[in-house]
């Protein structure tokens, strides 16, 4: 086949799988998505599992409960498909400020985020933030990018669509799913997970309140591992403050309705 030949079927290629791609997160902005829900999952359970297999989980039964009941609460108000029976949640026996949500329902907290979250409706903010990049599809959007990226020079080079998978495939399963999310899908995670704290009955002034605790504890050695790959600081306090009075409404909703978690 000659080299214009070559590019002429690389641009169709490219034009068809766009046109196949087009996708939509639960705020309405428009995505480019060309892998398989099923695919990301399977990413994302093996991720969880080998953190599971690299890192100790926490014997503390009062903080594996307050998360457990914390994570239940939220995904109870999910929207389908992402229904309460398909999320684990660990609770891990380490000192670092993190947290992470894998695809297919996978949650992890980190003991030392509890020392910066101090109750429940600040974890809850932390925990909400990261169940939104599972449901507005975020790492599904970063798989794809890798995938549109290589797929020009794959098929110049030969490669069959297996090989360029399961490359893709092996590097999602070991760190491409951890990686720092871009400003625009940190933002929309905001967003959502603000909404989704306050529809299970947690107050949204919380996430403020987080922010600013992870702001003075950036101040003693550099900033918590959950800072580094979130981008936080002045604006994006000011970004959820704005958006409080709108979750405000669904939390005042939430507790007409008697959704009060409690979870210590």
């Amino acid at each position: 086949m000659s080299v214009n030949r070559i590019a002429v079927v690389t641009v169709l290629a490219l034009i068809a799988m766009v046109v196949a791609s087009c996708a939509a997160s639960p705020t309405g902005r428009s995505q480019f998505i060309t892998v398989s829900d099923s695919e990301v999952n399977r990413m994302g359970g093996q991720a969880y599992q080998q953190i599971k297999a690299e890192t100790p989980m926490s014997t503390d039964r009062r903080k594996i409960d307050m998360v457990q009941c914390i994570t239940e609460a939220i995904v109870m108000e999910l929207d389908e498909p992402h229904a309460p029976e398909a999320w684990e949640v660990t609770l891990f026996a380490d000192d670092s400020v993190n947290a992470f949500a894998l695809p297919g329902g996978y949650i992890g907290i980190f003991e030392g985020l509890l020392k910066v979250a101090e109750d429940q409706h600040q974890l809850a903010a932390v925990i909400g933030h990261e169940i939104a990049h599972v449901t507005a599809r975020h790492a599904a959007e970063r798989v794809s990018r890798h995938q549109s990226t290589g797929f020009a020079v794959n098929v110049l080079g030969g490669a069959s669509g297996s090989q360029q998978t399961a490359a893709l495939l092996g590097l999602g399963a070991q760190v491409g799913l951890l990686l720092p999310f871009n400003r625009t899908q940190e933002s929309e995670a905001d967003v959502l997970g603000l909404d989704y704290m306050a529809r299970a009955g947690f107050d949204p002034n919380g996430s403020v309140k987080l922010w600013r605790n992870m702001q003075e504890a950036s101040g003693s050695g550099g900033p918590p591992e959950f800072m580094s790959t979130h981008p936080s600081g002045d604006r994006r306090i000011r970004d959820l403050t704005n958006r409080i009075p709108a979750a405000m409404e669904l939390y005042r909703e939430a507790q007409a309705a008697g959704r009060d978690p409690g979870c210590g």
